[in-house]
């Protein structure tokens, strides 16, 4: 199944390529390696600012995280020159979690975008990841996720 295919099947729509927010690029491309510049979290178009431990729950998150990578996915789009099924695998995936000190659920948030890159590109979908707690991301967003990808 092409990954269009399974991206209509999962009901999901790419956003277009976003424009930065400061003194970087969406993505670089090295050989045939990309390198996916961080997501911010948003809801209804604006950073989803909050801070698990404080108010935000680890489902909630689970969600964000996928919403990222569905917006990670359409930068992949635009990276790839419009053809997802060039990407031979999904290498990394480096999440950060704004986190009080005393939560410990940063990998059960990122599995929302994990699980989302394992249905979407099957085997080639499986990746090594990191998952940080940290004390605050760009506009107060709960997650940011950056992504590595190896195409042909």
């Amino acid at each position: 199944m092409s990954v269009y295919d399974k991206l209509k099947e999962l009901d999901i729509t790419l956003p277009p390529l976003a424009v930065p927010a400061a003194a970087y690029v969406p993505y670089v491309q090295t050989g045939n390696l990309l390198f996916l510049s961080g997501h911010i979290a948003r809801k209804d178009g604006k950073p989803w600012a909050a801070q698990f431990g404080k108010d935000i729950t680890t489902e909630e998150g689970k969600a964000a995280a996928r919403a990222v990578a569905i917006d990670l996915l359409g930068t992949l789009h635009a990276a790839t020159g419009g053809d997802l099924n060039r990407v031979q695998r999904i290498v990394k995936v480096m999440s950060l979690v704004n986190s009080t000190g005393d939560f410990t659920e940063q990998h059960l948030v990122t599995n929302g975008a994990s699980e989302l890159l394992g249905e979407v590109f099957g085997d080639k979908g499986k990746h090594a990841r990191s998952a940080f707690g940290v004390a605050q991301i760009p506009l107060g967003a709960c997650v940011e996720i950056e992504l590595m990808a190896e195409i042909d």
